[in-house]
Protein backbone atom coordinates (compact mmCIF):
# COMPACT_ATOMS: atom_id res chain seq x y z
CA UNK A 1 0.00 0.00 0.00
CA UNK A 2 1.21 3.50 -0.73
CA UNK A 3 2.06 5.66 2.28
CA UNK A 4 -0.28 8.29 0.88
CA UNK A 5 -3.29 8.88 3.08
CA UNK A 6 -3.75 7.57 6.60
CA UNK A 7 -4.73 4.31 8.23
CA UNK A 8 -7.08 4.78 11.17
CA UNK A 9 -5.62 2.16 13.51
CA UNK A 10 -8.46 2.07 16.09
CA UNK A 11 -12.02 3.24 15.65
CA UNK A 12 -15.66 2.34 16.23
CA UNK A 13 -17.89 2.39 13.15
CA UNK A 14 -20.93 1.93 15.39
CA UNK A 15 -20.49 5.52 16.61
CA UNK A 16 -20.89 6.97 13.12
CA UNK A 17 -24.20 8.70 13.89
CA UNK A 18 -22.87 10.54 16.96
CA UNK A 19 -22.16 13.80 15.04
CA UNK A 20 -25.86 14.09 14.14
CA UNK A 21 -26.85 16.00 17.28
CA UNK A 22 -26.49 13.17 19.77
CA UNK A 23 -28.23 14.39 22.94
CA UNK A 24 -26.29 14.86 26.15
CA UNK A 25 -27.04 12.37 28.92
CA UNK A 26 -29.69 13.40 31.44
CA UNK A 27 -27.08 13.31 34.19
CA UNK A 28 -23.64 14.64 33.24
CA UNK A 29 -20.84 12.05 33.61
CA UNK A 30 -18.24 12.80 36.26
CA UNK A 31 -15.60 10.25 35.23
CA UNK A 32 -14.61 7.92 32.41
CA UNK A 33 -16.70 4.96 33.55
CA UNK A 34 -19.78 7.17 33.71
CA UNK A 35 -19.06 8.40 30.16
CA UNK A 36 -19.16 4.79 29.04
CA UNK A 37 -22.25 3.90 31.05
CA UNK A 38 -24.31 6.99 30.23
CA UNK A 39 -23.33 7.45 26.58
CA UNK A 40 -21.46 4.77 24.64
CA UNK A 41 -22.79 1.67 26.39
CA UNK A 42 -26.31 3.00 25.82
CA UNK A 43 -25.61 3.76 22.19
CA UNK A 44 -24.24 0.31 21.42
CA UNK A 45 -27.20 -1.40 23.15
CA UNK A 46 -29.63 0.66 21.02
CA UNK A 47 -28.24 -0.50 17.68
CA UNK A 48 -30.12 -2.75 15.30
CA UNK A 49 -28.95 -3.95 11.89
CA UNK A 50 -30.37 -0.98 9.98
CA UNK A 51 -28.88 1.59 12.33
CA UNK A 52 -25.52 -0.16 12.30
CA UNK A 53 -25.48 -0.29 8.51
CA UNK A 54 -26.11 3.43 7.99
CA UNK A 55 -23.77 4.34 10.83
CA UNK A 56 -20.99 2.41 9.10
CA UNK A 57 -21.91 3.72 5.65
CA UNK A 58 -21.69 7.32 6.80
CA UNK A 59 -18.48 6.76 8.76
CA UNK A 60 -16.72 4.99 5.89
CA UNK A 61 -17.90 7.42 3.20
CA UNK A 62 -16.69 10.39 5.23
CA UNK A 63 -13.42 8.58 6.00
CA UNK A 64 -12.74 8.17 2.30
CA UNK A 65 -13.44 11.86 1.73
CA UNK A 66 -11.00 12.74 4.53
CA UNK A 67 -8.16 10.71 3.03
CA UNK A 68 -8.37 7.52 5.10
CA UNK A 69 -7.08 4.50 3.17
CA UNK A 70 -7.65 1.79 5.79
CA UNK A 71 -9.65 1.21 8.99
CA UNK A 72 -9.11 -1.05 12.00
CA UNK A 73 -12.45 -1.28 13.75
CA UNK A 74 -13.47 -2.48 17.21
CA UNK A 75 -17.18 -3.26 17.33
CA UNK A 76 -19.85 -3.79 20.00
CA UNK A 77 -23.63 -4.10 19.66
CA UNK A 78 -24.88 -6.30 22.53
CA UNK A 79 -28.38 -6.73 21.08
CA UNK A 80 -26.98 -7.50 17.63
CA UNK A 81 -24.01 -9.81 18.08
CA UNK A 82 -24.52 -12.58 15.56
CA UNK A 83 -24.02 -11.26 12.03
CA UNK A 84 -22.93 -7.79 13.08
CA UNK A 85 -19.49 -8.17 11.52
CA UNK A 86 -21.08 -9.08 8.20
CA UNK A 87 -22.97 -5.78 8.26
CA UNK A 88 -19.70 -3.90 8.75
CA UNK A 89 -17.78 -6.08 6.32
CA UNK A 90 -20.32 -5.58 3.55
CA UNK A 91 -20.23 -1.80 4.01
CA UNK A 92 -16.43 -1.65 3.89
CA UNK A 93 -16.18 -3.97 0.89
CA UNK A 94 -18.86 -2.07 -1.05
CA UNK A 95 -17.14 1.25 -0.35
CA UNK A 96 -13.71 -0.05 -1.37
CA UNK A 97 -12.25 0.49 2.12
CA UNK A 98 -9.64 -1.98 3.41
CA UNK A 99 -10.64 -2.89 6.96
CA UNK A 100 -9.82 -5.15 9.91
CA UNK A 101 -12.89 -6.03 12.00
CA UNK A 102 -13.59 -7.70 15.33
CA UNK A 103 -16.37 -8.02 17.88
CA UNK A 104 -15.29 -6.80 21.33
CA UNK A 105 -16.33 -9.68 23.58
CA UNK A 106 -17.47 -8.53 27.02
CA UNK A 107 -19.40 -9.66 30.09
CA UNK A 108 -20.75 -6.24 31.01
CA UNK A 109 -24.36 -6.89 29.99
CA UNK A 110 -25.02 -10.62 29.89
CA UNK A 111 -22.12 -12.24 31.71
CA UNK A 112 -20.18 -15.19 30.35
CA UNK A 113 -22.84 -16.08 27.79
CA UNK A 114 -22.47 -12.65 26.21
CA UNK A 115 -18.70 -13.07 26.07
CA UNK A 116 -18.99 -16.50 24.45
CA UNK A 117 -21.34 -15.09 21.82
CA UNK A 118 -18.90 -12.26 21.09
CA UNK A 119 -16.01 -14.67 20.62
CA UNK A 120 -18.21 -16.93 18.51
CA UNK A 121 -19.01 -13.99 16.22
CA UNK A 122 -15.29 -13.36 15.79
CA UNK A 123 -14.77 -17.06 14.98
CA UNK A 124 -17.66 -17.18 12.53
CA UNK A 125 -16.49 -14.08 10.70
CA UNK A 126 -12.85 -15.13 10.49
CA UNK A 127 -13.78 -18.57 9.20
CA UNK A 128 -16.40 -17.49 6.66
CA UNK A 129 -15.27 -14.08 5.41
CA UNK A 130 -14.25 -14.12 1.75
CA UNK A 131 -14.15 -10.35 1.15
CA UNK A 132 -10.97 -9.23 -0.57
CA UNK A 133 -10.72 -5.94 1.34
CA UNK A 134 -11.67 -7.17 4.83
CA UNK A 135 -9.96 -9.27 7.49
CA UNK A 136 -11.13 -10.41 10.92
CA UNK A 137 -9.37 -10.71 14.29
CA UNK A 138 -10.46 -11.66 17.82
CA UNK A 139 -11.84 -8.77 19.88
CA UNK A 140 -12.12 -8.12 23.61
CA UNK A 141 -13.74 -4.98 24.97
CA UNK A 142 -11.29 -4.40 27.83
CA UNK A 143 -9.70 -6.38 30.63
CA UNK A 144 -11.99 -4.86 33.25
CA UNK A 145 -15.17 -6.17 31.57
CA UNK A 146 -14.14 -9.83 31.19
CA UNK A 147 -13.23 -12.76 33.42
CA UNK A 148 -10.05 -14.82 33.33
CA UNK A 149 -12.08 -17.60 31.71
CA UNK A 150 -13.03 -15.34 28.81
CA UNK A 151 -9.43 -14.25 28.35
CA UNK A 152 -8.30 -17.88 28.24
CA UNK A 153 -10.98 -18.65 25.65
CA UNK A 154 -9.89 -15.67 23.53
CA UNK A 155 -6.29 -16.86 23.76
CA UNK A 156 -7.25 -20.37 22.67
CA UNK A 157 -9.27 -18.99 19.75
CA UNK A 158 -6.29 -16.94 18.57
CA UNK A 159 -4.03 -19.99 18.71
CA UNK A 160 -6.55 -22.10 16.81
CA UNK A 161 -7.18 -19.53 14.08
CA UNK A 162 -3.68 -18.06 13.90
CA UNK A 163 -4.81 -14.52 14.60
CA UNK A 164 -4.44 -11.69 17.12
CA UNK A 165 -6.42 -9.77 19.73
CA UNK A 166 -7.71 -6.19 19.45
CA UNK A 167 -8.46 -4.81 22.93
CA UNK A 168 -8.61 -1.60 24.96
CA UNK A 169 -5.72 -1.51 27.46
CA UNK A 170 -5.18 0.96 30.31
CA UNK A 171 -7.29 3.68 28.73
CA UNK A 172 -8.32 4.83 32.20
CA UNK A 173 -6.91 4.13 35.66
CA UNK A 174 -10.04 2.08 36.36
CA UNK A 175 -8.73 -0.63 34.02
CA UNK A 176 -5.45 -0.78 35.94
CA UNK A 177 -7.18 -0.79 39.34
CA UNK A 178 -9.45 -3.64 38.26
CA UNK A 179 -6.53 -5.82 37.17
CA UNK A 180 -4.69 -5.13 40.44
CA UNK A 181 -7.80 -6.05 42.45
CA UNK A 182 -7.87 -9.37 40.59
CA UNK A 183 -4.29 -10.04 41.64
CA UNK A 184 -2.41 -9.02 38.49
CA UNK A 185 0.25 -6.38 37.99
CA UNK A 186 -1.99 -4.58 35.51
CA UNK A 187 -4.15 -5.26 32.44
CA UNK A 188 -1.12 -5.85 30.20
CA UNK A 189 0.30 -8.46 32.58
CA UNK A 190 -3.09 -10.12 32.94
CA UNK A 191 -3.60 -10.39 29.18
CA UNK A 192 -0.07 -11.66 28.61
CA UNK A 193 -0.03 -14.25 31.38
CA UNK A 194 -3.39 -15.65 30.30
CA UNK A 195 -2.08 -16.01 26.74
CA UNK A 196 -4.29 -13.33 25.20
CA UNK A 197 -1.53 -11.22 23.60
CA UNK A 198 -0.20 -13.14 20.58
CA UNK A 199 2.37 -11.24 18.48
CA UNK A 200 0.69 -8.60 16.34
CA UNK A 201 -2.10 -7.88 18.84
CA UNK A 202 -3.54 -4.36 18.81
CA UNK A 203 -3.70 -2.54 22.16
CA UNK A 204 -5.78 0.63 22.03
CA UNK A 205 -4.79 3.60 24.20
CA UNK A 206 -2.14 2.46 26.74
CA UNK A 207 -2.54 5.77 28.54
CA UNK A 208 -1.69 4.31 31.95
CA UNK A 209 1.12 1.98 30.94
CA UNK A 210 4.60 2.86 32.16
CA UNK A 211 7.75 2.69 30.04
CA UNK A 212 8.68 -0.82 31.16
CA UNK A 213 5.21 -2.06 30.20
CA UNK A 214 5.35 -0.35 26.81
CA UNK A 215 8.75 -1.94 26.16
CA UNK A 216 7.29 -5.29 27.19
CA UNK A 217 4.41 -4.85 24.75
CA UNK A 218 6.92 -4.10 21.97
CA UNK A 219 8.99 -7.20 22.81
CA UNK A 220 5.80 -9.23 22.59
CA UNK A 221 5.30 -7.87 19.08
CA UNK A 222 2.17 -5.91 19.98
CA UNK A 223 0.97 -2.65 18.49
CA UNK A 224 -0.18 0.27 20.63
CA UNK A 225 -2.62 2.80 19.22
CA UNK A 226 -2.74 6.36 20.50
CA UNK A 227 -6.03 8.26 20.21
CA UNK A 228 -5.24 11.92 20.96
CA UNK A 229 -8.66 13.59 20.55
CA UNK A 230 -10.51 10.88 22.42
CA UNK A 231 -8.04 10.78 25.29
CA UNK A 232 -8.21 14.54 25.60
CA UNK A 233 -12.01 14.63 25.40
CA UNK A 234 -12.45 11.89 27.99
CA UNK A 235 -9.89 13.43 30.31
CA UNK A 236 -8.02 10.15 30.80
CA UNK A 237 -4.50 11.57 30.37
CA UNK A 238 -1.67 11.44 27.85
CA UNK A 239 0.26 8.21 27.04
CA UNK A 240 3.75 9.62 27.53
CA UNK A 241 5.36 6.17 27.85
CA UNK A 242 4.52 5.34 24.22
CA UNK A 243 7.62 7.28 23.18
CA UNK A 244 9.79 4.24 23.99
CA UNK A 245 8.14 2.02 21.34
CA UNK A 246 8.38 2.14 17.56
CA UNK A 247 5.20 0.05 17.23
CA UNK A 248 2.72 2.86 17.86
CA UNK A 249 0.04 3.97 15.40
CA UNK A 250 -2.74 6.56 15.55
CA UNK A 251 -6.50 6.03 15.76
CA UNK A 252 -9.58 8.15 16.32
CA UNK A 253 -11.51 5.90 18.78
CA UNK A 254 -14.84 6.60 17.08
CA UNK A 255 -14.23 10.28 16.28
CA UNK A 256 -14.62 11.06 12.59
CA UNK A 257 -11.76 9.52 10.62
CA UNK A 258 -9.99 12.85 10.21
CA UNK A 259 -6.36 11.93 10.77
CA UNK A 260 -5.25 15.48 9.93
CA UNK A 261 -7.25 16.70 12.93
CA UNK A 262 -5.78 13.84 14.98
CA UNK A 263 -2.29 14.95 13.93
CA UNK A 264 -2.99 18.54 15.01
CA UNK A 265 -4.21 17.37 18.43
CA UNK A 266 -1.20 15.10 18.81
CA UNK A 267 1.33 17.78 17.95
CA UNK A 268 -0.36 20.22 20.34
CA UNK A 269 -0.02 17.70 23.17
CA UNK A 270 3.51 16.45 22.44
CA UNK A 271 5.48 19.42 23.91
CA UNK A 272 3.20 19.59 26.97
CA UNK A 273 4.09 16.04 27.92
CA UNK A 274 7.74 15.82 26.98
CA UNK A 275 7.04 13.49 24.07
CA UNK A 276 9.29 13.11 21.04
CA UNK A 277 7.92 15.16 18.08
CA UNK A 278 9.69 13.02 15.48
CA UNK A 279 8.39 9.80 17.03
CA UNK A 280 4.90 11.28 17.12
CA UNK A 281 5.05 12.08 13.41
CA UNK A 282 6.14 8.52 12.63
CA UNK A 283 3.05 7.19 14.41
CA UNK A 284 0.88 8.79 11.75
CA UNK A 285 2.31 6.50 9.07
CA UNK A 286 2.82 3.42 11.25
CA UNK A 287 -0.77 2.36 10.66
CA UNK A 288 0.22 1.28 7.14
CA UNK A 289 2.61 -1.32 8.57
CA UNK A 290 0.00 -2.49 11.08
CA UNK A 291 -2.61 -2.95 8.37
CA UNK A 292 -0.13 -4.73 6.13
CA UNK A 293 0.58 -7.26 8.90
CA UNK A 294 -3.07 -8.20 9.05
CA UNK A 295 -3.25 -8.61 5.25
CA UNK A 296 -0.13 -10.75 5.11
CA UNK A 297 1.99 -7.93 3.74
CA UNK A 298 -0.10 -7.16 0.66
CA UNK A 299 -2.95 -4.72 1.24
CA UNK A 300 -5.17 -4.12 -1.81
CA UNK A 301 -5.53 -0.46 -2.83
CA UNK A 302 -8.82 1.28 -2.06
CA UNK A 303 -11.40 1.09 -4.82
CA UNK A 304 -13.85 3.95 -4.47
CA UNK A 305 -17.12 3.11 -6.25
CA UNK A 306 -18.35 5.76 -8.63
CA UNK A 307 -21.84 5.69 -7.17
CA UNK A 308 -21.05 6.83 -3.60
CA UNK A 309 -23.43 9.74 -2.97
CA UNK A 310 -22.21 11.47 0.18
CA UNK A 311 -25.21 13.80 0.36
CA UNK A 312 -27.70 10.93 0.13
CA UNK A 313 -25.85 8.94 2.79
CA UNK A 314 -25.71 12.00 5.04
CA UNK A 315 -29.46 12.55 4.71
CA UNK A 316 -30.23 8.92 5.54
CA UNK A 317 -27.83 9.04 8.48
CA UNK A 318 -29.39 12.20 9.88
CA UNK A 319 -32.82 10.58 9.76
CA UNK A 320 -31.62 7.31 11.29
CA UNK A 321 -29.87 9.19 14.09
CA UNK A 322 -33.18 10.48 15.40
CA UNK A 323 -34.40 6.91 15.72
CA UNK A 324 -31.21 5.95 17.52
CA UNK A 325 -31.55 8.80 20.02
CA UNK A 326 -35.16 7.70 20.72
CA UNK A 327 -34.04 4.12 21.34
CA UNK A 328 -31.26 5.30 23.66
CA UNK A 329 -33.71 7.39 25.67
CA UNK A 330 -35.73 4.25 26.38
CA UNK A 331 -32.79 2.42 27.94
Amino acid sequence: MSAKGFVNAHTHLYSGLAPFDMPSPTEAPENFLQILERIWWKLDRALDAGLLRISAQWYVAEALRLGTVGLIDHHESPRLIEGSLDVLGDVCEAAGMPAVLCYGATERNGGRDEARRGLAECRRFIETNTRSLVRGVVGLHASFTVSDETLREAAALCRELGTVVHVHVAEDRADVADAVRRGWGGPLERLEQLGALPPGSILAHGVHLDESQVRRAERLGCWLVQNPRSNRGNGVGYPSALRVSARVAIGTDGFASDLAAERSALLEDVPRHGDDPEAAERRLQAGHALLAERFGGAVPSIRIPRDINLNAIRAEAASAAQRLWSRMAEL
